[in-house]
């Protein structure tokens, strides 16, 4: 009894001790609106509304010191020194007045919190929900007023398919209440051609998604999650490294209706589309549904209802495995698949000018100016062959998620690719996983099919002996892309190269070879660049930078590269990867307010690139609202591959080469 006592009292002192630590830890208390101002007057010199390392000291002032003198009410003044602190005071006040605070009380907690603790807290509870949509009545008018549905006519399209009349019912009643938006919903036509496609220029417009009911019985648009600044739509391959990262932070309900959407589109679009707008309806994306489903499956609670939830949503990546994958369009005669798009002339997305080096080239031929030739041509005036080809390839390109890079321009179409077919390799085995060890071997799908484990290995196994057939080249100890009209393999080195050791597809020995080889023209000191500088070639006028090229790193490459080396044991270097790309991610959002951008420069590791469209996350005021969203999640994601004493080095911006020995 007397042990138990003192158990009993030792625990009493340790919460008491805790909460009386938590109560005394120091709090100001300051106004909000002249703190905000006086902050930005003294350190933003640069007066571009964010604390940087660019904002520089004035001469013979206290502006730019990177020491502020905060006054609270009760009459102290407290310092808060360096940029990092300064950004992370800036925040806070800039969150307090958007409550619409008049005073605040800051926490030591929040203003001096460690960068990478900070970074993940941010996106676990603010970011995700700042990139969350749903299209419904508050929802649908937040996304129409996206610069990107500007029409001709003035009028913001909702297209809704054919079958869904309940879709076409509860937008018209959307748009009968807000007549001041000048909504027009319309039903497609029962089969969507491409040329049905291209009459909607001028007049394309947002692609409904998912409806259910709540439990109050009221129907409600099925939530997704965006990529972030000008991605205001839910995107193909993005969504499954969002639902990674959503996954990471316990938000399951979020990740399984960011499936349910894409179930929705293969059933009512016939496609997991590039994204939910109508020029989309030609084109998908690199499919990634099946690890999508088994990673949201593996968190939900096993019942009947989830059981069933899976055998819905088997049944819709069937569907898109034979009607996309396999169809006469992508299925080439090597029995390998490539990336295509039924749709034709220049993609309507694409920004104004980023064809202009393209035009500039077929100008003189037609006697024109470059912006003569582009009105001329896309008007449909003109035929041009060259043009008409060239953008059957950059179509390709487009549909492959890698928009655009030197391995795919103008060629794309040609190509069965190494990591298309790596996915679609991990797709078969996923099927075959899931209907072996979640309904004994055999399933009858919702359309009376029945699908066997055993038909799917031996795709996959098909499969994997095309790939080492056709896209392994055993000198060199790496995967090429194989162009299937002049029957020769590339020699474009990309980091698409390790798809085949994320997908389970590649041999030890092939692993053992990538390593050995490829790792090394691949691994940058901010992580995993697009491709090598000798494959890209040197930058000119007529051949410039490219965003999935040289020197720059993106999310999706580094996640599937580090689960990629710890499919074959290579722990180790997964975590050297990791530590590189979020110590990259870290040092810019410490050094510049919080940015957390699309992609990176790993060779600098910097945010500050300027090939193409610039970098998306990176233009904001006072505070960074959402970061982008696979760079949210494989932050989420890259932390749980580090140690304790990993993670403390990354809250201390130790650099990589000081912890792994420059290896």
């Amino acid at each position: 009894m007397q042990k138990q006592w003192a158990g009993w009292l030792f625990l009493f002192l340790f919460f008491s001790s805790f909460a009386f630590a938590q109560a005394t830890k120091p709090r100001i208390v300051v106004d909000v609106r002249s703190s905000l101002k006086q902050l930005l007057e003294d350190e933003d010199t640069d007066n571009d509304q964010k604390i940087t390392v660019y904002d520089f000291h004035v001469n013979n002032t206290e502006r730019g010191d990177k020491r502020f003198w905060l006054h609270t009410i009760d009459g102290k003044i407290i310092e808060v020194s360096g940029t990092y602190y300064l950004s992370n005071l800036l925040e806070e006040l800039t969150l307090a007045q958007e409550a619409h605070h008049d005073t605040v009380a800051l926490e030591e907690d929040h203003i001096f919190e460690p960068p990478a603790d900070r970074i993940s807290r941010s996106i676990r509870e603010r970011y995700w929900n700042a990139l969350t949509r749903s299209i419904d009545e508050n929802g649908l008018l937040k996304i129409l007023s996206d610069e990107k549905t500007k029409t001709v006519d003035g009028v913001k399209y909702l297209y809704v398919p054919s079958s869904d009349r309940l879709a076409f019912s509860y937008y018209s009643g959307i748009a009968k209440k807000f007549p001041q938006q000048n909504i027009k919903v319309v039903q497609l036509p029962q089969k969507v051609t491409p040329q049905y496609v291209r009459s909607l220029d001028g007049r394309h417009g947002l692609l409904s998604l998912g409806l259910r009911k709540n439990a109050e019985g009221k129907i409600e648009a099925i939530p997704f999650v965006v990529p972030g600044g000008r991605f205001n739509e839910m995107y193909g391959w993005d969504s499954y490294f969002i639902t990674l990262g959503l996954l990471q932070d316990g938000k399951v309900g979020l990740a399984r209706s960011m499936v349910d959407n894409f179930a929705y589109e293969i059933e009512s679009y016939g496609a997991i589309l590039n994204a939910n707008r109508t020029y989309y309806l030609t084109r998908s994306q690199p499919p990634f549904f099946t690890s999508m489903i088994r990673a949201v499956y593996e968190r939900l609670p096993k019942t009947n209802e989830s059981k069933q939830w899976l055998k819905h949503v088997l049944g819709m990546a069937i569907k898109e495995y034979y009607d996309v994958w396999m169809n006469s369009d992508r299925l080439t005669w090597t029995g390998l698949s490539r990336y295509f798009d039924s749709g034709y002339g220049q993609p309507p997305e694409v920004e104004p000018g980023h064809f202009h080096v393209l035009y500039d080239s077929l100008a003189q031929k037609y006697h024109m100016t470059a912006q003569q030739l582009e009105a001329e041509y896309t008007s449909g005036k003109i035929r041009v062959p060259e043009l008409d080809n060239y953008f059957v390839h950059d179509r390709a390109m487009r549909e492959s998620g890698h928009d655009t890079s030197y391995r795919l321009i103008g060629v794309a179409a040609n190509l069965v690719t190494v990591d298309l077919n790596s996915l679609l390799y991990k797709i078969e085995t996923d099927i075959a996983d899931i209907i072996q060890n979640n309904f004994g071997g055999s399933i009858q799908l919702e359309n009376g099919k029945t699908e066997k484990a055993g038909e799917w290995i031996q795709h996959a196994q098909k499969r994997k002996q095309l790939v080492t057939k056709y896209l392994w080249d055993e000198k060199r100890g790496m995967f090429f892309d194989y162009n299937f009209v002049k029957k020769q393999q590339t020699s474009y080195i990309s980091a698409t190269t390790f798809y085949p050791m994320w997908a389970g597809l590649a041999t030890k020995e092939q692993a053992a070879l990538l390593v050995e080889q490829a790792l090394p023209l691949l691994k940058q000191p901010g992580g995993i660049a697009g491709s090598t500088e000798a494959s890209r070639g040197p930058i000119t006028p007529e051949h410039p930078l490219r965003q999935w090229d040289f020197p720059f790193g993106w999310s999706p490459h580094q996640m599937i590269v580090w689960q990629g080396m710890r499919n074959y044991g290579y722990d180790s270097i997964t975590t050297q990867l990791a530590y590189r790309w979020l110590y990259t991610i870290t040092i810019n959002a410490a050094q510049f307010n919080g940015t957390v951008p699309e992609k990176f420069d790993v060779i600098r590791r910097s945010h500050q690139v300027f090939a193409e469209y610039g970098n998306v996350g990176t233009k904001f005021s006072y505070i960074t609202r959402e970061g982008f969203g696979w760079t949210n999640a494989s932050y989420q994601v890259g932390l749980t591959l580090l140690s304790p004493e990993l993670r403390s080095s990354l809250n201390r911006l130790i650099p990589p080469e000081w912890i792994f020995n420059n290896n």
